[in-house]
């Protein structure tokens, strides 16, 4: 992979997408063995730098570092000289000091990944866990991975044969609804799964959709049982970021009632999907918001295999990050 960081989908190629998506699967099939760890980055440092709170994308990438033997430094912003005025520049340099070999970087400003990686401050490979509004790129590969699995093979029947490298998704549907104004998830898989050859389309509030949305690679929607009239082969809900409308002020929707009768996969709409198609989600899920707990829980639902999916889509990005010829540090 000719790539240094992995900062944005954007920044993929259609072949660098669908070289992390095989090498991934590649990392899963070790992880059905008795010892998971492989000694590909023995002797190497990770840290991950978290400026925003997280839990899944946190433990994510340090079971994937530690999986492969690499050692894990886990930095806080909470508690740390950050809080305390410590600028990322400095904050930067310090991690190049000490002799650290990869950054994976998770900031609620959008541009944080990109500046960390290129403003000349360390000479170390970036690995963007989500920044602002803007970019979360293992997510999307977490889910493109959950697709592939999901409309070109069923994962559970073990008589067919896994799936061929460099196996894409060309004539999925997929329908994503949400909050996509806040959602760096939404983004990124719009930019993804079109690469791919997936057909998207974004079904929101306008309240909840961004200025210059027209321009994204995919349809937009506005009523939610129009979109699952097209038969899609995955939806994939959105969580509603409270926390990012409460701090603009709110009015984004009426009511929560209003917004789960409107764009809410209830048990209505979930009973009237193709038995064939899966439900995502990226989570936290606001259980009765967004999705309700027959949708969440059902055995359509692959929220739980998503998170197992991102393991080994993170160890796949530090492995070729890290590992491959002309990407080391020594």
């Amino acid at each position: 992979m000719s790539l240094n960081h992995l900062i944005s989908i954007r920044d993929l190629e259609y072949r660098e997408a669908l070289l992390l998506l095989d090498t991934a699967e590649q990392m899963a099939a070790t992880q059905s063995r008795r010892v998971k760890k492989l000694p590909t980055l023995h002797g190497r440092t990770v840290v991950n730098l978290f400026f925003e709170d997280s839990t899944r994308t946190r433990l994510s990438f340090e079971a994937a570092a530690k999986r492969l033997s690499a050692d894990v430094i886990n930095f806080s912003a909470k508690g740390s000289s950050v809080s305390k005025g410590e600028s990322l520049k400095d904050t930067a340099l310090t991690l190049q000091a000490m002799g650290a070999d990869a950054v994976v970087v998770r900031h609620s400003s959008s541009g944080a990944a990109h500046r960390l990686a290129h403003a000349g401050w360390m000479d170390l490979p970036v690995l963007n866990a989500g920044d602002g509004t803007h970019q979360h790129p293992t997510q999307a590969l977490l889910d493109a991975m959950t697709l592939r699995r999901h409309y070109k093979r069923n994962p559970s029947d073990p008589d067919v044969e896994p799936l061929a490298p460099g196996t894409d998704l060309k004539g999925a549907r997929v329908v994503i609804v949400g909050d996509v104004l806040h959602s760096r998830v939404a983004r990124s898989n719009v930019d993804l799964l079109t690469l791919l050859g997936a057909h998207v389309t974004l079904v929101a509030p306008p309240t909840l959709l961004p200025v210059g949305v027209e321009n994204w690679t995919c349809d937009i929607e506005y009523d939610f049982d129009k979109a699952l009239a097209t038969d899609p082969d995955a939806v994939m809900m959105l969580r509603v970021q409270r926390e990012r409308m409460s701090a603009a002020g709110g009015g984004f929707f009426p009511s929560p009632g209003e917004y789960h009768t409107a764009y809410g996969l209830d048990n209505q709409r979930f009973n009237v999907l193709n038995p064939e198609c899966i439900v995502m989600h990226p989570g936290p899920m606001n259980r009765g918001l967004e999705i309700s707990a027959e949708a969440a829980d059902s055995k359509r639902s692959v929220v739980v295999e998503q998170v197992s999916n991102g393991v080994s889509v993170r160890m796949a990005a530090l492995y070729l990050l890290l590992a491959t010829e002309g990407n080391t540090n020594d």
